[in-house]
Formats: C-alpha cells, sequence, structure tokens
C-alpha cells in the first residue's frame, strides 16, 4: 500500500480515515523534499540531475518526482504548442525532450498557473517515466515509478562522500555509503 494508491490514506479507496472535526476533501495531494540524488539519463546523456527534487503523491497515481529548472541540462527540453489543464495545479505547459540525437514528444511538464498552496512545483519539471531512457536515485537505477517510500524503504547505492563524527573523532569515513529511501 503506498501514501495515495490501493488503500492508502490519501487515496480514493482508503480504507481508513483521518480523525479530525472537518472532513477532508476528496482529493488530497501531498508533496515531500526527495532528500536523495536523482538523475534523468536520456539520448546517452545525463539530461537532470539535483539533490534537490521534491515527489507530489496524488489520489490513485503513483508518485512523481520533480525536478528543479536550474538542474535540467540546457537545450534538453523544448517548450511544445500543446498545454492541459491539471485539476489541481492549473495550466500545464508540455515539452519535447532532446538529447543525443534523440527526441520524445511530450517527454516533459510543468506546470505554470499554479495555485498560492503549490508553490513547491514553482518551476520544476516533471519527465514521462516511460520516454526516458533511464532514471537515477543515488547510483542506482529505479524501475517503473519514483520509489514511494511509504510503500517501501530501498536501499540505494551512492558515490556521495559520507562522514561520521563524534566530537572531534571520524567513526567512518566512506565513498560508497548506502542510502535508505524512507521519508
Amino acid at each position: 500500500m503506498g501514501l495515495s494508491w490501493q488503500q492508502g490514506p490519501l487515496s480514493p479507496g482508503a480504507i481508513g480515515r483521518f480523525l479530525l472535526p472537518e472532513p477532508l476533501p476528496n482529493r488530497l495531494l501531498y508533496v515531500e523534499s526527495l532528500r536523495r540524488r536523482m538523475r534523468v539519463r536520456f539520448g546517452g546523456t545525463w539530461i537532470a540531475e539535483t539533490e534537490n527534487a521534491v515527489v507530489l503523491f496524488e489520489p490513485g497515481r503513483y508518485p512523481v518526482a520533480y525536478f528543479p529548472e536550474a538542474g535540467v541540462a540546457p537545450g534538453a527540453l523544448q517548450r511544445t504548442e500543446h498545454s492541459t489543464r491539471h485539476r489541481d495545479l492549473g495550466l500545464t505547459a508540455w515539452y519535447t525532450v532532446q538529447a543525443g540525437g534523440k527526441s520524445a514528444s511530450q517527454g516533459a511538464w510543468q506546470h505554470i498557473e499554479l495555485p498560492p498552496y503549490a508553490i513547491e512545483l514553482q518551476q520544476r519539471i516533471a519527465f514521462a517515466w516511460p520516454a526516458m531512457d533511464a532514471f537515477f536515485e543515488e547510483d542506482e537505477r529505479i524501475l517503473g515509478h519514483a520509489a514511494d517510500s511509504y510503500h517501501r524503504i530501498d536501499i540505494r547505492q551512492s558515490s556521495r562522500n559520507l562522514i561520521v563524527r563524534h566530537g572531534d573523532h571520524t567513526v567512518a569515513d566512506t565513498r560508497r555509503p548506502l542510502a535508505p529511501t524512507q521519508p
């Protein structure tokens, strides 16, 4: 069970309820910081990389990772004339993703008229998972969709340097730490 999928607390088929004096709205979106490095590969090239991704949980959908615009490679996105309207997040612009001689029409999107309550998604891009070559969390490839840390906890291999200190004493120093996917 995930947070917003199957019978999770934010899904349309929730098996429990929040104990509040007022009922929750029928659709409740949830966003949180991923707190791990995430990368996108397309056309044999890394087109996006960040340690500042956020994950959107939306009822009845798998989690979606959103990257800061600054973490997307210059020239990788070409805005199209196609746009849609998300029922909760407003006008959505679509992009063609281009890299390494490869192109994916409607391979990425961005909500461009966000309501004030959704500021965490401002100036962020999401990529269509099936259209990209690969997604990575830390140094491991993710298959299917962004990890739902409310469904299971995964351990990912990382190449970042991790140093653990107690006062002035170094307890551990490694360039191959394992990073849990829990919140």
